[in-house]
């Protein structure tokens, strides 16, 4: 089993939008059970919480379902357990390298999965309130994703 980490900030907006998004084209490529997807926040402030209203339309308007997800706290443990672990931004990256065994994992930025796109992180809505552009942005990447995935691992 392939397994892959999405980390953002709160663990309510962007990370669970690509966690929903890529487990809907892990289903669609037939790959269930051989790709795990989850996610998980840098800060503690909406543990337990289930994602944001404006990802949750999002998903709905696109018909991609994100049952059960709530957010939770990136853990040391998850550098052992994830195969891919990808973060939203610099931040981000900055706070996972703080945890013990942070300096060492190998940790991806989502937009490196979109070189040609003039963004360098994705942006955050729950202060931009774009949650059009993330999910354009997590629906392309997850794609480039999973396609590195089936050429690097299965």
């Amino acid at each position: 089993m392939i397994s892959v980490l999405f980390v953002c900030l709160g663990n309510i907006c962007r990370s669970p939008m690509a966690e929903a998004i890529l487990r809907h084209k892990v289903g669609e490529a037939g790959l269930d059970g051989k790709i795990s997807v989850d996610s998980a926040g840098t800060g503690d402030w909406h543990l337990g919480k289930i994602p944001h209203e404006g990802t949750r339309r999002m998903l709905d308007q696109y018909k991609i379902s994100y049952a059960g997800m709530k957010a939770r706290q990136v853990a040391s443990s998850d550098f052992e357990t994830f195969d891919y672990i990808v973060c939203m931004d610099d931040s981000n990256a900055t706070n996972l390298r703080k945890l013990p065994g942070g300096e060492q994992a190998t940790v991806l930025k989502f937009m490196d999965l979109l070189p040609d796109h003039e963004l360098r992180e994705v942006p955050d809505p729950y202060y931009t309130g774009n949650f059009e552009l993330v999910y354009e942005l997590m629906d392309a990447g997850c794609q480039v994703l999973l396609d590195k995935i089936c050429q690097e691992k299965l």
